[in-house]
């Protein structure tokens, strides 16, 4: 079953989301963002509580104002002036963006947690407050919070949504938090992070995270696998109508996390926030200051800034984190008005790379977005570095991606996935999971595996492209078959197009799409990891038509559509004459 929609459909996402915009005015994307969704996280903790407090209220010796009834359920306290009825009354008022303010101010007074993550320049006089709020009153239609919502994660899949809006609204500045919902996916089939410790040091708004947690819900449930495959954006999962699943999948993982923008660590912190997730999220530059420096995680899982320069390299060249090589140091840069800068640090591709590899346990495994440049490059000492990787025999697996994916960039990209231990030990699945139970990899010392999936995906406007969910499942599918015994996948771990309960998926090098490779071949190519160089050219399939009755009839067409071009001149020249033109 083909399944091209991986965004949220629950059919206001547009209306609502056309009243958000209204809001813009003279704003930038990046500023009225927190607006909007500050706006709708305070929705959802108002509805959480506001049922919490009606079930204590039938309660017979329950107090609903006390606040510690609240904390014994994990629901976060709202006070009297920042309950959304309260404000919903109030939203014709002229000092509604006050109240705003004020309300957010409350809250993080009284939950510690949301100590400055919250936005409060409601009062600004850039917002319009008539139409701010028009944009409460539309809100207010929506159930967040409730039971029935939370089991449908509707909050989480309106937030995704409006995170991938506010990305393609703002281009090449939305890429600071937000990494396409397919791209997310598919790494995280990739990696299977069951249980352990997840990291992700350019965490953004934690998108990986929450398609983690997801993906081990999805995994505690016997008919899962088919849901995770088809559903539009497998949301339904996040709060499963199991309690013990929902809370399990987060015992499970242990999530770890880095920012270095204050505004998108704030989006990162409401996204777990809105979730449950307790994620140990900071906020600081990662390669000044390196907050998890003792962490070593069993899945990195990491979408770093594209080609990004001036990073601090003279701060730390002489880190213990440079293992494999030092990174770019930088220098001067000419800009397009002729003056020249210099630069403190170069490309930092090969900074993260060594910075994911610094932090991966002994078992783990890192899955990462690079430009493809990356594959190739021979500067600044960047080649040296992807030997040494490569002789070190981390590199796994290879994919190069289709253009259009991101909404932030046009260039090409590739996804890399990198094991300190090859080996072919037994794999270490979390006592939740039904699915990974006995999961076992070959010994693939000494080889990796390259995909080439720039033919995959459709497009769903003019300028972006998306991975199907089977599209996913056919590389998920491909690696995890390459890697396991035998190179044959079980038929109860696949998550392709065949889905579970059919043959053993068996892996085979497949011309043009994919090819595992030894060390001695990707030397051969002087250690270029790009895997068009391995995979080759598609077979052409034989129609069985000779060729001269096929030349003869491409011949008849190209002589047919000469002779229409001829009189399709006649009739321009005729056109251009009678508008006094011509020759």
């Amino acid at each position: 079953m083909s399944n091209n929609n991986t965004g949220a459909n629950l059919g206001f996402e547009d209306k609502l989301w056309m009243a958000a915009d209204k809001l813009r005015g003279t704003m930038d994307s990046a500023e009225y963002k927190h607006v909007v969704l500050g706006l709708i996280f305070l929705k959802y903790i108002s509805d959480s509580f506001l049922e919490k407090y009606e079930a204590l209220q039938a309660e017979e010796f329950a107090d609903p104002e006390d606040r510690d009834e609240y904390l014994a359920d994990n629901v976060f306290w709202v006070p009297t002036e920042a309950r959304w009825s309260f404000l919903q009354g109030k939203a014709k008022d002229p000092k509604i963006g006050q109240l705003i303010d004020e309300a957010m101010t409350a809250i993080e007074r009284d939950n510690k947690t949301l100590k400055g993550v919250l936005p409060k320049d409601y009062a600004r006089p850039a917002l319009d407050k008539s139409r701010l709020g028009e944009l409460i009153d539309l809100i207010a239609t929506i159930g967040l919070g409730d039971a029935e919502s939370r089991k449908k994660d509707i909050l989480g899949r309106v937030y995704e949504y409006f995170l991938a809006k506010f990305a393609e609204k703002e281009g090449k500045g939305g890429g600071e938090f937000y990494t396409p919902q397919c791209v997310v996916k598919l790494l995280v089939e990739m990696l299977e992070p069951y249980s352990g410790r997840v990291y992700d040091p350019c965490c953004g708004s934690g998108g990986m995270f929450v398609q983690a947690i997801k993906f081990v819900q999805v995994h505690l449930t016997p008919s899962a696998s088919d849901e995770f495959r088809m559903m539009n954006d497998e949301s339904e999962i996040t709060h499963n109508s199991s309690f013990i699943t929902h809370n399990s999948s987060k015992r499970s993982l242990a999530i770890y996390g880095q920012e270095s923008n204050y505004t998108t660590f704030r989006l990162a912190k409401m996204n777990m926030a809105i979730r449950g997730i307790d994620a140990h999220i900071v906020w600081a530059d990662t390669f000044q200051n390196d907050k998890h420096k003792d962490l070593k995680a069993d899945y990195i899982i990491a979408n770093p800034p594209f080609n990004d320069e001036d990073w601090g390299f003279s701060k730390v060249k002489e880190d213990v984190r440079w293992a494999f090589g030092t990174p770019p140091a930088g220098g001067p840069r000419k800009q397009k008005d002729g003056s020249t800068i210099n630069v403190d640090g170069g490309n930092a591709n090969y900074a993260w790379i060594q910075h994911f590899v610094h932090h991966l346990s002994p078992g783990g495994t890192a899955g990462f977005v690079l430009a493809n440049g990356s594959m190739s490059t021979n500067t600044s000492g960047e080649g040296e570095i992807r030997q040494k990787l490569i002789e070190a025999d981390m590199v796994d697996c290879m994919i190069a991606l289709p253009g259009q994916l991101f909404y932030t960039t046009q260039i090409p990209v590739c996804l890399w996935f990198m094991c300190r231990d090859k080996s072919g030990t037994p794999s270490s699945p979390g006592p939740f999971s039904q699915r990974a139970k006995g999961r076992q990899f070959r010994d693939r010392r000494g080889e990796t595996l390259f995909i080439d999936a720039r033919k995959m995906g459709s497009l769903i406007d003019r300028t972006h492209r998306e991975l199907s969910s089977d599209d996913i499942g056919k590389i998920a599918d491909t690696y995890h078959a390459w890697r396991s015994p035998g190179k044959q996948l079980p038929s109860t771990f696949g998550r392709g197009a065949g889905g579970e309960g059919n043959s053993a998926i068996i892996y085979e090098d497949i011309a043009g799409f994919c090819k595992s490779a030894t060390l001695a071949d990707i030397k051969s190519h002087h250690y270029v990891l790009t895997p068009g160089r391995y995979v080759g050219a598609e077979a052409i399939v034989d129609d069985g038509i000779p060729f001269e009755e096929k030349m003869a009839e491409l011949s008849d067409t190209l002589y047919e559509q000469m002779r229409e071009s001829i009189e399709l001149d006649a009739v321009i020249r005729k056109n251009l004459e009678v508008l006094g033109y011509g020759e």
